[in-house]
């Protein structure tokens, strides 16, 4: 399945986060959304990423924007991850590959010449309607925060 477009309803779900708390994405109707979807947890780039969303996270609550990280890394994984980078937001488990299948972020990777199936890089900002608003694929993850803070103030304007 590819990525969603621009437009569309993002896919509703049920899934938990580090504490075990079930989220669903109509839980977060009225604000915009950033489900960013990343590989595994307390990997360097997955770490440069998650800190990113941390220390821009107070600019993101001001625009009234909620950030939840999607990995299929457990919520004892998640925890741990949490804990280890004082992270102020929501990890979603998807430990059974609902979400990134549904989202288009769980496809064929390379590395060392060896093809596997894996969790790609992508991020959806979803509107207040629960409509995708944004595609960012083949993030980079030390500038992604950025890059979504700049699209958000222009969508401010």
């Amino acid at each position: 399945m590819g990525l969603l477009a621009v437009g569309t309803q993002a896919p509703e779900f049920t899934t938990t986060d580090q504490d075990g708390k079930t989220h669903r994405l109509s839980d977060f109707k009225g604000k915009k959304v950033i489900l960013y979807f990343y590989p595994k947890d307390n990997t360097s780039g997955c770490t440069k990423e998650a800190c990113a969303f941390r220390d821009n996270f107070a600019k993101f609550r001001q625009l009234n924007v909620e950030i939840l990280g999607v990995s299929i890394d457990s919520e004892k994984s998640h925890k741990s991850f949490v804990q280890k980078y004082d992270l102020p937001f929501t990890l979603l488990a998807d430990p059974e590959k609902r979400l990134v299948e549904a989202y288009g972020a769980w496809g064929e990777k390379r590395m060392y010449g060896k093809k596997y199936m894996g969790t790609n890089r992508v991020t959806y900002l979803i509107d207040e309607a629960g409509k995708v608003a944004a595609v960012f694929p083949k993030v980079k993850p030390d500038t992604h925060a950025d890059e979504i803070l700049a699209v958000l103030q222009g969508q401010r304007t």
